[in-house]
């Protein structure tokens, strides 16, 4: 059961954003303190990935763990306990738009690089590391 009136999940859940996120930011301030320039929020490239290195045709999204359950869990949406199956379909549609776009980018020969934001939190370097190793 969740602990939050529907008024208060709603105005939690508002309150998510969907670029600029902390994993993010950090992340793009290591590789400008690395030397490497990039366009944010990328609009002309499909999925609009949060970092592309356009010199370099690799783009990075940093993904939520909450909202894109690819590799953590087999069934999205089964951490939740109300509404589940709505979780269960909204959260299996973010894993297939992953890959779409993926395939997509690929298609038109840039490198996908997919971070999840407790790596960014827990190892930036390397993330870093693995972003090089490409360049």
């Amino acid at each position: 059961m969740d602990v939050l009136s529907r008024e208060q999940r709603h105005y939690a859940m508002s309150r998510i954003r969907g670029k600029d996120t902390k994993p993010e930011v950090r992340l793009r301030k290591a590789l400008w303190k690395a030397g490497l320039r990039y366009r944010k929020n990328y609009r002309k490239l499909p999925g609009a990935p949060d970092i592309a290195l356009t010199r370099h045709k690799i783009v990075i999204f940093v993904d939520g763990d909450f909202w894109h359950a690819r590799g953590h869990r087999e069934n999205p949406g089964e951490q939740v306990e109300t509404h589940q199956e709505y979780w269960r379909t909204k959260l299996a549609r973010n894993v297939e738009r992953d890959r779409e776009v993926d395939d997509a980018l690929t298609e038109a020969g840039w490198l996908v690089l997919r971070f999840w934001e407790s790596d960014v939190k827990n190892d930036l370097a390397g993330c870093i590391r693995q972003i090089m190793q490409y360049l």
